[in-house]
């Protein structure tokens, strides 16, 4: 079978996967935005918070970094030994009566401010954390957003697509009853059945994209059940005025944050350099005298080769690389909102233009020529090239009201604080 024969039938299969459904399922409630957004948790109105993984993986990672906020305020542990000398050696110490027990608590004391450090390095991690789950909740916003879009794009085509072939029917009965009569050639009759028959194939691949769409749209929350209906209406999705007039948003926040971090890392680096000494108390029991003696000691690290010189070197090179990362995402942050504001707007142009005034316009024209074509007065190539300009108008402004919700999208996620 040929590539264009494969094709064929990849779409006639996914167009009767969408046709075979039932009355019942096709019966069923449209999805809207809203309600799509609550089903991925995103609104946080739904239980289905706790279970996208999508969310629950991110706010799980900021949970860990504030768990680890509270492991770095813990001071060091002290230490308990127990020393035993004198034992089972030969002449005068052999056997026990010569041995000795120490027993002795030794506490490591923090030195350099290393606790405080570790605290604010912990706790900026944690901010981190939290905004790039902040993040993740806007990117799946976006793609609700974005794919609801697609989804009604493509339920829009649909319609589009019977439309057309509706049409074509009805000009294939009148093309089969004016050849009948003879005021049209029988070449006429037989381009309006293939033009029928291209109209067909159209609403097949429109279907088949209709259902891709929905189930990737669907795919955000579940991977189980029937694809939900989405009403070829356009959601109404403004974006936000916010991002228009302030450059802050949530990725140049978390590239903030990431220099703020790494500048707290040298932090605590540096303060490794200090050793910590460790002070000890005990008591000295003398098995062979029964005497006791309490003893002190202290123990300090000697910091001769090692200074922690390379995590302080590392952590430093970090910080140089956050920054760069920041001043590239505040760049990117400004072309970004300047590239989607301009689409939005370009295409919120299209959309009044089309719908206001082409399409009427092309509407009009199209009704005038199937009249004329009625009564004879036109040839059925008039009325084809008229419903053809009709069509690719409403393809447009399909296309261009898919554009602005886009691109309104884009601004939302771009706005998230």
């Amino acid at each position: 079978m040929s590539a264009i024969g494969w094709r064929g039938a990849l779409i006639a299969g996914l167009a009767l996967v969408a046709s075979a459904a039932p009355a019942a399922a096709q019966e069923r409630e449209l999805l809207t935005l809203e309600e799509a957004l609550n089903r991925t948790g995103v609104s946080g109105e739904s239980g289905e918070t706790e279970a996208n993984p999508r969310i629950v993986g991110p706010r799980a990672d900021a949970d860990a970094a504030r768990s680890l906020v509270g492991q770095a305020r813990l001071r060091p542990n002290p230490e308990v030994s127990l020393e035993v000398e004198n034992i089972a050696g030969s002449g005068a110490f052999s056997g026990l009566s010569a041995t000795e027990y120490t027993l002795a608590v030794g506490q490591r004391i923090e030195l350099g401010g290393k606790r405080g450090a570790r605290v604010e390095a912990a706790q900026a991690q944690a901010q981190l954390a939290d905004l790039r789950a902040d993040v993740a909740d806007a990117e799946l916003g976006f793609l609700v957003r974005d794919r609801y879009v697609a989804a009604a794009a493509a339920a829009a085509r649909v319609e589009l697509a019977r439309d057309v072939v509706e049409r074509n029917q009805e000009l294939a009965r009148i093309a089969g009853v004016l050849v009948e009569v003879g005021r049209e050639p029988p070449l006429r009759a037989l381009r309006a059945e293939a033009a029928l028959a291209e109209a067909r194939a159209e609403l097949q691949a429109a279907e088949a994209t209709s259902l891709a769409a929905r189930t990737a749209l669907a795919a955000l929350w579940s991977v189980e059940g029937a694809p939900p209906l989405v009403s070829s209406d356009f959601p109404d999705i403004d974006p936000p005025g916010a991002v228009l007039a302030s450059a802050i948003g949530l990725q140049l926040e978390v590239a903030r944050a990431e220099s703020r971090a790494a500048e707290t890392e040298i932090d605590r680096e540096r303060s490794l350099r200090i050793p910590d000494p460790v002070v000890s108390a005990g008591v000295r029991r003398f098995e062979e005298s029964n005497d006791n003696a309490f003893l002190v000691g202290v123990s300090i690290p000697l910091p001769f080769s090692n200074r922690n010189q390379g995590n302080i070197a590392a952590a430093e090179a970090r910080l140089r690389a956050a920054n760069a990362r920041e001043a590239v995402a505040l760049a990117d942050f400004e072309q970004a909102v300047t590239r989607s504001r301009a689409e939005y707007l370009a295409a919120e142009a299209r959309v009044e233009t089309l719908s206001a005034t082409s399409l009427p316009q092309a509407e009009e024209a199209l009704r005038l020529v199937r009249i004329g074509y009625r009564n004879g007065r036109f040839p059925l190539i008039e009325v084809l090239s008229a419903a053809e300009a009709r069509d690719a108008i409403r393809e447009a402004l399909i296309a261009a009201q898919e554009d602005q919700g886009q691109a309104a999208a884009e601004l939302i996620r771009l706005a998230a604080q």
